[in-house]
């Protein structure tokens, strides 16, 4: 064999193996960028639902509450970059506590009732008293029929003096439901209070802060794939019409 002949060969062998290798490593990120486009749109759409929800909870419930949407969304952010839970799981729970009109945003900043109760409901749930959902029920059916929920409480594992429960029944007797509230949440938080914010490391923070960002993109993207998804529907129809 000549001897320039298969240098050559060589050096046209190792040219195509690096474009090879070039070309598999630009479909590898194409792949992995498409992968990333598609959960941050699938994480917008998982935003935009569970926001439809509570502004249809809150205009059902007449607004007994007396909470904005914005606020159960910044509520459970701020909520979600302390504990390492995803936002919309945080705010389906608060979804949920919305659904019951004894439960409103009575008291101050984030020690109101609604956020007190929400906050229990993911500490609960931390806890091991179940999903943020089942707790935050839990927390919702408590504090909405303080006497009741005494009992249902009771059976999941969280324990009143005899005491308390003697002022929870007072409390309601003179219809100050809030009072019953108070000492109901007072003593979820004396057992569970900061469970969620305990048990989350510095890898779940980091996990939700990927997730909003993945948010932020995809609710960028989201007008231009609806228009697209629009045309898309306009077309067909007018084609199966057409037919």
């Amino acid at each position: 064999i000549d001897p320039q002949l298969a240098r050559s060969g060589r050096t046209s062998g190792a040219l195509l193996g690096k474009s090879m290798i070039a070309g598999f490593i630009a479909i590898g990120a194409g792949i992995k960028i498409a992968q990333f486009l598609g959960d941050s749109v699938a994480e917008a759409r998982d935003a935009q639902k569970v926001a439809a929800l509570t502004a249809n909870v809150i205009k059902t419930t007449g607004g007994a509450a007396k909470v904005a949407s914005v606020q159960v969304e910044r509520l459970s952010t701020a909520l979600s970059k302390k504990v390492g839970i995803d936002d919309e799981e945080i705010q389906a729970g608060s979804n949920l506590i919305l659904t019951f009109k004894n439960i409103k945003r009575e008291g101050t900043g984030l020690n109101n009732i609604f956020a007190r109760a929400t906050r229990a409901g993911v500490d609960l749930a931390a806890s091991g008293f179940g999903s943020i959902e089942s707790a935050s029920k839990q927390v919702g059916k408590a504090l909405n029929d303080p006497i009741k929920g005494l009992t249902a409480l009771g059976r999941a594992g969280v324990t009143f003096s005899k005491q308390q429960e003697t002022q929870i029944k007072n409390a309601v007797a003179n219809n100050n439901v809030l009072r019953a509230q108070r000492i109901i949440l007072a003593e979820v938080e004396s057992q569970v209070g900061g469970a969620a914010q305990a048990q989350a490391t510095n890898a779940d923070r980091a996990r939700v802060a990927l997730g909003n960002l993945k948010e932020q993109i995809g609710t960028a993207l989201l007008p231009a794939l609806d228009a697209m998804s629009a045309l898309f529907a306009t077309i067909t129809t007018d084609v199966s019409c057409g037919a």
